[in-house]
């Protein structure tokens, strides 16, 4: 590799990376969304809506991702693709009594939205503190 491969990050650093899995649930129903109240009860339940559309949201996304520290024992993770399931993601708000806007992060614990966030600020949410 040459110099500007060592500078710029070549492909050895690439696989040095560990890829992360983050264990997303599709949310593409009205159904789903009573299920997430449910339980909610007895684990923490976690919505991102996503703009597919959008270079903010994607870069929040990429962001959230990387940050992402759980395990699938202490939440549920929903992702929400706001375009192809608009329906589903106007019945979000309605149903947590949250404003739409995206990106958006909702964390719900015991039947209720304990916080949310959207562009930036979803990077400040301590997921730790919900679980």
């Amino acid at each position: 590799m040459g110099v500007f491969g060592n500078l710029f990050g070549g492909s050895n650093q690439e696989e040095k990376r560990e890829k992360k899995v983050v264990p997303w649930i599709p949310l593409t129903s009205l159904d789903q969304l009573k299920g997430i109240e449910q339980n909610s009860s007895a684990k923490t339940q976690v919505i991102f809506k996503h703009s597919t559309s959008c270079g903010i949201s994607r870069m929040v996304m990429n962001m959230f991702n990387s940050s992402y520290d759980l395990n699938e024992n202490q939440a549920d993770l929903y992702y929400l693709d706001l375009h192809a399931y608009r329906e589903v993601s106007n019945e979000v708000g309605y149903h947590f009594q949250v404003m739409h806007q995206s990106p958006q992060l909702l964390v719900i614990r015991n039947r209720e939205v304990v916080t949310h966030a959207s562009h930036g600020s979803i990077a400040e949410i301590d997921l730790q503190k919900y679980v």
